[in-house]
Order: structure tokens, then sequence, then C-alpha cells
């Protein structure tokens, strides 16, 4: 087997927004050979995105911690653990707005990736990017669930131009985001991927898109030795350096997998992160206790 003692970094910026609609958590145990991140992009507005981002989070990193340990899942059992911990966030959702706390529509999308024994796997919905930078190559791994692809069809297609295709108004309109309700599309590949010595791999919301994709490649290319932090510091301060006027939520993953041999462990919970996790359960008790509340009154009241 293979060990992934990964260097892992997160990072964010609010860009010219009123408050941040991005929820990350990466989950890497030094020693370990085993780790998992998740990002969300929230939407809905005001305070529902950011809710939305974080209900989203907060669910698959709780599926993934407290599922059932029975030795090293094989791919399928992954991909179903993946798949399982998606309709839990999505339930999370639709019980939010069952209960008040947000409204219809709220909802966001999600990268969740896993590494384990040298490989990654999967599971994405919406347009936040997963990439792969390997041999000073940079390459998307993950679908994009929105209309830029239709878009940038019309484009290879001559009837539309460059600048009318990057700016287009409905190029980030999501054909598939978790909302409460069905999920159009899911990208969750059967196998994973195997990783090489000095890959790269970089999770991004859609804010990080302002830099083009040659740009991208190329600050990962001078920084290929550096540490993931300093990775994403590059990033962010290109982005910065960019001064878009409408600059989205940015929120970044760096993982730079170091592969050595080892091994097959399971998942391991770090409590200094769990707590975003116990967050959003004493939320949705405190939630359900209102509603029960509710009902007894009106009970009462008949």
């Amino acid at each position: 087997m293979t060990d992934t003692l990964a260097d892992v970094a997160t990072a964010a910026a609010i860009g010219s927004r009123s408050r941040q609609e991005d929820a990350v958590l990466a989950q890497f145990i030094d020693g370990a050979d085993t780790g998992f991140a998740v990002l969300s992009d929230g939407m809905g507005g005001h305070d529902d995105g950011d809710l939305a981002a974080r209900v989203i989070v907060s669910e698959i990193f709780g599926s993934i911690c407290l599922s059932d340990r029975t030795g090293c899942a094989g791919p399928r059992q992954l991909r179903d653990r993946l798949q399982r911990a998606v309709l839990l966030a999505n339930q999370g959702l639709r019980d939010q707005i069952k209960a008040g706390s947000g409204n219809e529509g709220m909802g966001g999308t999600v990268i969740t990736t896993v590494l384990r024994d040298g490989a990654l796997s999967w599971i994405s919905i919406g347009d936040s990017g997963l990439y792969l930078f390997r041999r000073n190559r940079l390459t998307r791994l993950n679908e994009i669930h929105s209309l830029a692809p239709q878009i940038d069809l019309m484009l290879r297609h001559g009837e539309i131009d460059a600048e009318t295709a990057r700016h287009h108004p409905q190029r980030n309109c999501l054909t598939s985001a978790l909302i409460g309700a069905a999920i159009n599309r899911i990208d969750c590949p059967a196998e994973p991927i195997e990783l090489k010595q000095d890959d790269i791999i970089l999770m991004a919301s859609d804010g990080l898109e302002v830099l083009e994709a040659p740009q991208i490649r190329d600050i990962l290319r001078r920084h290929r030795k550096a540490s993931s932090q300093r990775i994403g510091q590059a990033l962010l301060q290109a982005v910065a350096e960019r001064n878009a006027p409408d600059q989205d939520n940015v929120s970044i993953v760096v993982i730079k997998p170091q592969l050595t041999g080892a091994d097959c462990t399971d998942f391991t919970i770090d409590h200094s992160n769990i707590r975003l996790f116990i967050a959003l359960l004493q939320k949705r008790v405190s939630d359900l206790r209102q509603n029960v509340a509710a009902f007894v009154a009106g009970r009462s009241a008949l």
C-alpha cells in the first residue's frame, strides 16, 4: 500500500462581498494515511448562503467521520460513503428550510475529496473546481455543473467571441446544486485516480476563476517546491492583484501528497475540527425543541 502523508492548507478571501458564503474544512492527521477535505460555495443571499455552506460542510464532515468503521473500504464502499454523505447534507438543508432557519432556494456547491493509499476519490456537485497539477500541466478533474460548458461550446463554434463568453451573464448559472431537493447531477467516479510524486491537488470555489487557467498553472509551477500554505497565499495574492470590481468569495484547499509505503487505515476524527460539526448539531437540536414547543402550544390552544 501507499501512505499519503499530505501537506495540506486551506485559504479564503471575502473579495468584494459583504460576507463570506464559502465554507471549507480539511481533515488530515499527521502520520495518518487517510484524509479528506470538503468545500462548499453557498448561495441564497443574506444569511442563507453562509448557513447553507456551513450545513453542507458540517453534514458531510460528520457523515464521513462517523460512518461505520469496517476496516479498509474499497472503491465501491468509499463511493457509497461519499454519496450517502451528500444525501445527508441535502437533507440537512431541507431540515433547515422546514425549521424556518433558511429560505427555499438556499443551497450550495460541494466538492469532497478523499486521499487514501496514494489515490484520490471525490464527489462534486456544482461548479466549484477540482484540479490536478502534474508535470507542469493543470487539468480539471471534476465536471462543471453550470452553463459555462455550453457557452464555451458556442465560442468554439464561432457563435460568440471570447470576451462575450467570459462575461456572459448566464455563465455561472448552475445546472446542479444542493438545495434540499432532487439533485440533478452528481460527479462521483467509480474508480479513484492514482497519485504520483510531486502532484498538487487544488480545490477552489468559483471566485478563483478571475484568474485564467494558464495563470493558475504558472503560480503552481513557480511554487511547486513551496508548502501548501505558501501556494494558497500566492493564489489569493494573485486574485487580490486582479482587483476585480465584483470579486466573489474565494476559498481553496491545496494538497501536496507525499507518497511512501504504509498500511491502510480508516478515517480519524481531529477534535480541533469537530467544533463545527457539534455547533450544527446544537443548532438542529435547538430548532427541534422550538418546533416541539410550538406544536405543544398549538395543541393546548385547541
